[in-house]
């Protein structure tokens, strides 16, 4: 691949797109399923694979897509990565059936690697002055993006159609995929040896029988026979997979480096901000959608719902921004600290403070801004910490545990508001304060975890075990 002309701004610029374009594609189809369903023609549990499709490819491609960039190049992985989120989107956006549209999601999911490898190009490409903020403002655009989601999903729906749901994702990026191959520098950064597939087989195994039923559970049925059965083979399989990484020459994903204390406490924290962050992503729209004679809600528009979340997604551009910025003075350890209490903080305002708009845009501020700052400091945490040539795949599997947080979130939640019922039918205020009350409570956790990722990683960003990790 031949090296472009390009600067960091311009490199950063083609990342940012691509990753944002991606990190959309998350939230942008949970508000209008009920439109797909009536306009596919499908039942209510096919139409969810729309979404499950995604997040099980998504979860698989993300670290071994990432390991792939580790070892022969980031940029080239980058452009293929972009290419199947383009198919996987026209595909989608030609179907008139469910099975087309969930083929389309499949492949638009294999394209979750963009995150790995967009933060291992600026590793390996930005001066070291720069990495640290263009950590925290790429991590911030991938927070942002996420929701934008839900905040598009309606007005693309009614003014343009469902299809265009997948046309503009896949407009956007097909012209990303191009600007990536013209202007963004392949990495001379290189892992070295040969993929362990083995390794891969057993990883994608373990994640998808694990997140399959995290998001069918309310379903299937927790106590039923598919559940419990998928919970033991990822149970058996994710031993499989350890036994081979910890006995491989050439593991798929390197354990000493799990066990640093800055990446296994970093992951830790991903797991507590994804459930939480799911949680408040899903509902808060959902109790501002309840009609007011339950007694609580506002009846809004999934347009009207979106709304409430622009100032989360505005604080959370901010603060993602800032992160970075201020890491010579505030450390990441601290910055973390923070973030989880804004997290708690905004949980306990939206379980009993929910009776005003001026209310739920204040909690959903605070909340912005707690997460901008948690996903930045965690990303660069571990940006600054890993060797260059694991970047790849410790983003991969950081992304992948979070969003096994967040699986674990949507599902707790669910089953909370879901157990709490008005005699007519409508969702149950205490439903509401219960599952926001608990998050808080889980943001707190975040609190004594985040004490124990060790400080100074920003002036110390040479990883310990680097010169024992074999590079070819």
């Amino acid at each position: 691949m031949k090296q472009p002309s390009t600067t960091p701004s311009l490199t950063f610029l083609v990342l940012a797109v691509g990753a944002g374009s991606f990190s959309m594609l998350q939230s942008l189809l949970s508000p209008v399923l009920p439109t797909l369903q009536r306009e596919l023609n499908t039942s209510q549990s096919a139409v969810t694979w729309v979404l499950i499709a995604w997040l099980l490819a998504a979860a698989v491609a993300t670290p071994i897509l990432g390991k792939i960039g580790d070892t022969v190049g980031k940029a080239r992985t980058l452009i293929i990565a972009l290419c199947a989120i383009a198919l996987g989107s026209l595909i989608a956006a030609l179907g008139s059936s469910i099975e087309v549209v969930v083929i389309g999601r499949v492949v638009q999911g294999l394209g979750g690697a963009v995150f790995p490898l967009s933060f291992g190009i600026i590793r390996d490409e930005f001066p070291p002055s720069r990495v640290a903020p263009a950590v925290g403002s790429l991590s911030s655009v991938i927070a942002v993006g996420g929701g934008i989601g839900t905040l598009l999903a309606g007005p693309v729906v009614t003014w343009l159609g469902w299809h265009w749901l997948f046309w503009l994702p896949m407009i956007v990026v097909s012209a990303t995929a191009l600007l990536a191959w013209k202007f963004v520098p392949e990495s001379p950064v290189r892992a070295g040896g040969r993929i362990n597939w083995l390794a891969a087989a057993l990883l994608a195994g373990w994640l998808t029988t694990l997140l399959l039923p995290l998001s069918q559970g309310s379903l299937w049925g927790w106590t039923s026979p598919a559940v419990i059965g998928l919970f033991v083979a990822s149970a058996l399989l994710a031993s499989a997979w350890m036994a081979v990484e910890l006995t491989s020459a050439n593991p798929m994903i390197d354990m000493r480096m799990m066990r640093l204390p800055a990446v296994w406490t970093s992951n830790l924290l991903a797991v507590l901000f994804g459930a939480s962050m799911f949680a408040v992503w899903a509902f808060l729209p959902q109790l501002i959608q309840v009609p007011p004679q339950a007694g609580y809600g506002f009846g809004a528009s999934i347009t009207e719902a979106g709304f409430v979340m622009l100032p989360m997604l505005i604080t959370m551009a901010l603060s993602g921004i800032v992160s970075g910025r201020i890491s010579h003075r505030v450390s990441f350890n601290l910055q973390l600290t923070g973030a989880s209490a804004l997290i708690a903080l905004s949980c306990f305002m939206l379980a009993f403070l929910h009776a005003s708009f001026l209310q739920l845009f204040i909690a959903s501020g605070i909340f912005g801004v707690g997460l901008g700052f948690a996903y930045s400091a965690m990303t660069s945490t571990i940006v600054q910490t890993v060797a260059p040539h694991q970047t790849g795949v410790a983003i991969g599997m950081n992304a992948n545990i979070r969003t096994i947080g967040g699986a674990l979130g949507a599902a707790v939640m669910t089953a909370i508001v879901t157990s709490h019922k008005q005699p007519g039918g409508l969702p149950a205020e205490e439903g509401f304060t219960q599952g926001f009350v608990l998050f808080g409570i889980v943001s707190l956790a975040a609190i004594l975890v985040s004490r124990l990722i060790p400080k100074g990683l920003q002036e110390e960003p040479e990883l310990v075990i680097a010169e024992e990790t074999p590079a070819g």
